[in-house]
């Protein structure tokens, strides 16, 4: 096996490169450690550990800041690669599995064993990172000091990049995550740190590394393979503090404050209206040096220094305000907002009711005039290309004006409010409907509807109506019956303005965020004493129960992504012969890890559907993973397609290998798999 090598990468900071950590059946995972430079051999810090199958080797410091941070304020960072990927030896066939779980306790003890930790330590993470510090706190490791999880979920199933309301997310497994994750699993590790292992580990994942992607599709129903790792289903497994932090225009904006009224141990919850990305470097802004709160929290729970951070309001959030939705923007207006527990003081349900002429009404019989009605549309499945990119990854998707699609969808708009209106937390819309179709989705949009039209969203919920009782086991609607069905939009904080009207549109699509259901479908929102549809709002007081902490602003500057160099493609266009639709995504990003080594990423999918035909929506992607080095060239290439018929997912992945151009490896997979009410 290889010696770690230490030598210095910053100021103060000195990197230790791939540290074999132990587990209890013998495999060693590789880590990464950035310590405080060692001016005295007896020193002893609390360490940050972040645990991902992102390859610590592939690192870009500007990424992570916290890398150089941490050490420089007394705290050794550890970046530990999971099995079967990067560095660490054995296999990797899923995200979450137990043995990652049981992995991340065995690392976090080795750590807190060494002669330079004092005992204390933490897990941080965006994402991934974030999944698996919950996780690996549920199973409550001795010396797990604190966790700080950034745009995490609770509940993989509800919440993750796979199925949302008993839908299948479409776009971003493909375009990102999934197949990008074919790829990079087969890079080898780097031969100057793995030593004598390097052909063993990487032949190792090659020969025994499989896709994900092809269990998520195996799985479409709720049930055990999506609760293992679900903390949501234990929240009282997790003992150790933690430190939420999300955002309201990240893919996972329900799990921060719904898992914090839930956690026994001390907490705090954190939302600004941030994509899938770390606060200082997020859009929209405001950006905050979040690094310079973290660094406060662990000085508390490692220290014992009084920070002040716990004598601060537990739940601080961003309420935003309307602004023109450009999809580029960079900030968004608003004001911090904080609270002194949860549900927030003074917290009351406004109701609105669905009623005649597309209105939404606190009265019922203004909306009704004591009658009932219902109005009919027909099931598009282009519906969705205005509320944005499901944010996971893609830096990228902010939502535009909604009346593009609007016009496809059913909507109901209050008049002009005479005051403002606050609100923070889930709202839910009760729907009575019917289709002629056996299976169809609806998706609820709350948008904020300005006096010069525009329609802004606000957040987004949607249900697959055969999960109407259950997302373990679904049921076939019968053609014309009515149904009562409650979505739960997505939590959020808001302020609508004086003057604006609030709206909620109903649609059966969301895509590409989500596959298009098969069947052709006309439907009906039932509206009425005997079907009394409505849209239930969370409203608060116009001021929180407690005033908000005052943020350093970030030191790091953003820019539209319109303005780089070589900007991303997303591109929808629109066939007008057959109506056929099709959503191009392309983006590139490039880095270089050290002096002699630059990383190029390139993806480009390809998602289409015909109204006509939504049954026959197919979804293709192609991820390049290259590792550039004065002596050497690595590449791999996955390729990712799926194509629908009524009854199936055809899938076909494959993924190659070159070596200086050289074919090195290549292996593919295909398999049907069934339809369960999708």
């Amino acid at each position: 096996m290889s010696k770690a090598v230490t030598r210095s990468v910053a100021d103060g900071v000195d990197l230790v490169k791939n540290v074999l950590i132990p587990m209890r059946d013998g495999v060693h995972l590789a880590a990464d450690l950035y310590m405080p430079a060692q001016r005295d051999g007896q020193a002893r810090w609390p360490v940050v550990m972040e645990y991902t199958p992102y390859r610590k080797d592939d690192v870009h410091l500007a990424s992570r800041p916290f890398y150089l941070a941490f050490p420089r304020h007394g705290y050794a960072v550890a970046r530990v690669d999971i099995r079967g990927t990067g560095a660490s030896e054995g296999v990797s066939t899923d995200e979450y599995t137990l043995q990652e779980q049981l992995d991340g306790y065995d690392a976090v003890e080795w750590l807190a064993r060494q002669p330079w930790c004092d005992g204390h330590v933490n897990m941080m993470g965006i994402s991934y990172g974030g999944f698996t510090a919950l996780q690996v706190a549920a199973h409550n490791p001795p010396h797990l000091t604190s966790i700080i999880p950034v745009d995490f979920t609770d509940d993989r199933y509800t919440d993750d990049c796979h199925y949302r309301g008993g839908l299948m997310r479409m776009y971003y497994d493909i375009a990102h995550y999934g197949g990008q994750m074919v790829a990079r699993n087969a890079l080898p590790p780097y031969p100057e740190w793995s030593g004598d292992a390097w052909a063993e580990v990487w032949e190792q994942h090659l020969a025994h590394d499989e896709p994900y992607l092809l269990k998520w599709y195996r799985h479409q129903t709720d049930g055990e393979y999506w609760r293992n790792g679900s903390v949501r289903d234990a929240p009282e497994r997790i003992q150790c503090p933690a430190f939420l932090i999300g955002g309201w225009r990240d893919g996972y904006p329900n799990p921060p404050l719904r898992l914090f009224q839930h956690l026994q141990a001390p907490s705090k919850v954190l939302i600004g209206p941030w994509n899938h990305a770390l606060p200082d470097i997020a859009i929209p802004g405001p950006r905050i040096d979040y690094v310079h709160e973290v660094v406060r929290w662990l000085d508390y729970w490692c220290k014992g220094q009084d920070t002040g951070i716990m004598d601060e309001p537990p739940v601080v959030v961003y309420a935003q305000r309307y602004q023109t939705p450009d999809p580029d923007r960079l900030d968004t207006p608003g004001e911090w907002r904080a609270e002194t527990g949860w549900p927030p003081p003074g917290a009351r349900q406004t109701t609105l009711y669905l009623g005649t002429g597309g209105t939404l009404h606190d009265d019922p019989q203004p909306a009704w005039d004591g009658i009932g009605g219902a109005d009919v549309f027909d099931y598009d499945p282009t519906v969705g290309t205005t509320c944005g990119l499901w944010s996971g990854g893609i830096p990228f998707g902010l939502p535009g004006d909604q009346r593009p699609d609007e016009v496809f969808s059913q909507v109901y708009t209050t008049q002009p409010l005479m005051e403002g209106l606050h609100i923070l937390g889930w709202p839910r819309a009760v729907l009575h409907v019917s289709s002629s179709a056996p299976l169809i989705g609806f998706a609820a949009s709350l948008s904020d509807v300005a006096p010069d039209g525009t329609s802004h969203l606000v957040a987004k919920g949607m249900l697959n109506a055969t999960r109407r009782e259950s997302l373990r086991e679904p049921k076939p609607l019968t053609p014309g019956q009515v149904y009562e069905l409650e979505i739960e939009i997505d939590c959020t904080a808001w302020v609508f303005a004086r003057g604006h009207r609030i709206r909620l549109g109903i649609a059966s699509a969301d895509w590409p965020n989500v596959w298009p259901t098969p069947y052709l479908a006309t439907n009906q929102v039932y509206w009425g004493p005997e079907h009394p549809s409505h849209l239930i709002l969370p409203v608060v007081p116009a001021e929180g129960s407690a005033v908000p902490p005052t943020f350093h602003p970030s030191a790091r500057t953003v820019t539209r992504h319109a303005e780089a160099t070589q900007p991303p493609t997303w591109q929808i266009s629109r066939d007008q012969l057959t109506g056929r639709t099709a959503l191009h995504l392309d983006h590139s990003s490039s880095w270089r890890v050290n002096d002699t080594t630059v990383i190029e990423r390139e993806a480009s999918s390809t998602f289409e559907v015909a109204p006509s035909r939504p049954s026959e929506a197919s979804a293709r992607g192609r991820h390049f993973y290259r590792i550039m080095r004065p002596n050497q060239q690595l590449q791999a290439r996955a390729d990712v397609g799926v194509q629908a018929t009524t009854t199936h997912f055809h899938l076909t992945i494959e993924v190659e290998v070159r070596v200086n151009g050289a074919l090195h490896f290549s292996k593919h997979w295909v398999e049907s798999i069934s339809r369960d009410y999708l």
